[in-house]
């Protein structure tokens, strides 16, 4: 259960940790890490006020000040949402991050879907990683500069990729809703602007979509995807969508073949491409 106290406690044990030295701090002490008047100076707060969260009184901080200590105590992101789950009963907001890629660990989980394309993207749709499977079935994306890897960019100016789709109004109707959602989500409205100008110039149905305000997610659609695939014919794959452990402005769309024949298609397919690209 959180309490002032539970938030105090862990204060406490982070600032004790840290070594005074390193942040210029000088003189005997009683007791190991920073004193309180320090931590407070470093997050520009009052250490009347830090004083009173150490001890469980004074009500419940801002967003902002606990931004500050946790700035001031070198938090981690995961003792960052501690500290926010401990001072308000929420996360904090998403911080969006710029990505060009993803680490090896979560390259290799998409590695290992050998049959069912996989990919990771941002908040903004970019796809940042992909699996061969995905290379083979969905767009060859090493073969696009990184500002062209975008869903919504092939879906409503590329007219091969729009031709794959089985139902491309309702696809496309989903594809800005959710765009619209994880957007807002990411807090990062603004930075967003250029490419929904971009898009609405190059795509009056774009932006007739965009005008409808749509909001949708994943549990909102059939979660069946069809595409009239060139070399495997018509395809049905079901599609998942995860967060990415520690990173909620990335998600994963993993899209598993409904048919095990078609499965198997996929696999050699993607063997193909991995070997030409050895």
């Amino acid at each position: 259960m959180n309490t002032p106290r539970s938030l105090g406690d862990f204060l406490r044990s982070r600032r004790t940790r840290l070594d005074p030295a390193s942040f210029g701090f000088t003189g005997r002490r009683r007791t190991p890490g920073l004193r309180r008047e320090e931590v407070a100076q470093r997050a520009s707060i009052s250490p009347t006020w830090y004083t009173w969260l150490e001890q469980g009184r004074g009500g419940a901080p801002s967003p902002d000040v606990l931004d500050r200590i946790a700035g001031a105590l070198l938090l981690t992101d995961t003792e960052r949402e501690h500290l926010f789950m401990l001072g308000l009963g929420r996360p904090p907001e998403v911080r969006y991050q710029s990505v060009a890629g993803v680490n090896p660990r979560l390259q290799r989980l998409l590695d290992s879907l050998e049959a069912s394309p996989a990919i990771i993207k941002t908040a903004t749709w970019d796809v940042v990683a992909w699996n061969r499977a995905a290379a083979v079935v969905l767009t060859d994306y090493g073969a696009l500069p990184p500002g062209q890897r975008n869903i919504l960019k092939f879906l409503f100016r590329h007219p091969a990729v729009r031709a794959k789709q089985h139902d491309w109004e309702n696809v496309a109707r989903f594809v800005v809703g959710a765009f619209r959602a994880d957007v807002a989500r990411a807090g990062i409205v603004s930075e967003a602007a250029d490419l929904v100008d971009e898009l609405c110039s190059a795509s009056p149905e774009f932006e007739a979509l965009w005008r409808d305000n749509d909001v949708l997610g994943h549990s909102d659609v059939h979660a069946v995807k069809r595409l009239q695939h060139p070399l495997l014919g018509a395809v049905e794959l079901e599609y998942s969508a995860f967060a990415v452990d520690g990173r909620p402005d990335l998600g994963m769309i993993v899209y598993t073949p409904l048919d095990a024949e078609v499965a198997g298609r996929i696999k050699t397919l993607a063997a193909g491409e991995q070997a030409r690209s050895a």
